[in-house]
């Protein structure tokens, strides 16, 4: 089994625009949330509070499997969406699972097409693994959190 870090270098890898994953949702908070959108996103989208406004959540929340960014433009009226794509991340896939009852979501972007159904198997098998991989820990290890760090990918919390 891959470990957490080779799971996150291997969805870094495939999402060049960024993503965010947030593991584990008990209520409205993940145990763990990676982001390696751009910081200057990251900022954006806390300070303006748009995790309450983006369809992407919202879709994740409401229902399991994947779903193109595409797919939510109508049910974008506050325009996050567009604000990412106007950010260079233009195409994306929300992926949401719930697997040995815990909730896990993330989105995966790029700047320069669609992404594939076969990359969206492959980031859903990745995400899964990751999922699984760290269903009953509490804590990463500070090994994991140094990789992370190496790869540009933020644990916000953990």
């Amino acid at each position: 089994m891959d470990r957490p870090n080779d799971l996150l270098k291997r969805l870094r890898d495939r999402s060049p625009a960024g993503f965010a994953i947030a593991l584990h949702i008990e209520y409205t908070t993940p145990r763990y949330l990676f982001q390696s959108y751009d910081r200057d996103w990251i900022d954006h989208y806390s300070a303006n509070g748009l995790v309450m406004q983006d369809p992407t959540v919202a879709w994740a929340f409401a229902n399991n499997g994947a779903l193109r960014w595409s797919a939510l433009a109508a049910e974008d009226p506050a325009g996050v969406l567009a604000e990412a794509a106007r950010r260079g991340m233009r195409y994306g896939v929300v992926l949401a699972l719930d697997d040995g009852g815990s909730k896990t979501m993330a989105s995966f972007s790029r700047a320069d097409r669609e992404i594939s159904d076969i990359e969206i198997a492959g980031l859903r098998a990745d995400l899964r693994a990751l999922h699984l991989h760290t269903l009953g820990m509490q804590m990463l290890d500070p090994a994991i959190h140094a990789a992370l760090k190496r790869l540009s990918i933020f644990l916000t919390h953990s």
